[in-house]
């Protein structure tokens, strides 16, 4: 779907250069966020001249333990982009261990895109969204930037939740077609509804997916809330023109 907006870890793709190239020509804007702030710059130079993908610098709740000592690169590195994921909280059981300094290290990272404002996140929050959720309602005041809750598995009162703190809302086709997501569906509002794909870590026909298969989301949202997909693409498009601005060139600044 030409004009489709998708998230992804489009740096994890064997091909990811020759990718990139491919998804501007598409004309699909995409978000393409980071595990850790070392990935940061390569993103930024593949990116950097396209005119539909921006790359996020992140540091993966699920790496935080391991990668601890890379936070305050992304510290340093945030002047250098609006955009900030992946980052988080994760509460499954490869990362409960480690839980409290994930906790701490989201704290820091959100208070610094506070102090910094207008900074758009993408943020994890797996078996952690009241966690999530405390965490922006003390460090991240109304209108300091776009928190923005990629794939969210959390209950409709905990949506409910996020909306009153200006959250958005990035679905994936498999978050659609979950039964707890068509219930959390039917709660957001249509302005706080974006997409993404979170390729390659998840699949598509059997393959991993990737932008180019954004408009499997869009289907799958149209269903759940018996819209057309026409209507549902406009939706998200807007809401991502509210996001970045008016007028504001797509691309990595």
């Amino acid at each position: 779907m030409r004009g489709g907006r998708a998230g992804c870890h489009v740096d994890q793709y064997p091909d990811f250069e020759s990718l990139a190239g491919r998804i501007d020509r598409a004309g699909i804007y995409t978000l393409a966020v980071t595990t850790t702030p070392m990935d940061w710059r390569r993103n930024r130079e593949v990116f950097g001249s396209t005119k539909h993908v921006r790359a996020a610098i992140g540091l993966h709740p699920e790496m935080v333990e391991t990668h601890l000592d890379q936070a305050p690169i992304l510290e340093r590195h945030l002047s250098e982009t609006r955009y900030v994921g992946e980052i988080g909280i994760d509460g499954g059981p490869r990362s409960y261990r480690s839980l409290a300094i994930q906790t701490r290290t989201f704290s820091r990272i959100i208070t610094a895109c506070a102090e910094h404002g207008g900074k758009v996140l993408s943020i994890h929050s797996f078996r952690a969204v009241s966690k999530v959720l405390d965490a922006l309602e003390c460090h991240f005041p109304p209108g300091s930037g776009v928190p923005v809750l990629h794939w969210f598995t959390g209950s409709p009162s905990e949506a409910k939740r996020a909306v009153s703190l200006g959250c958005y809302f990035s679905v994936n086709e498999r978050m659609a077609l979950s039964q707890n997501g068509a219930k959390v569906l039917a709660v957001i509002p249509p302005d706080r509804l974006l997409t993404e794909t979170d390729g390659p870590f998840t699949k598509a026909n059997g393959h991993p997916s990737s932008p180019f298969n954004v408009h499997l989301a869009v289907t799958a949202i149209a269903s759940v809330l018996e819209r057309s997909e026409e209507n549902v693409a406009t939706i998200v498009l807007e809401n991502l023109r509210t996001i970045i601005g008016a007028g504001t060139s797509f691309r990595v600044i």
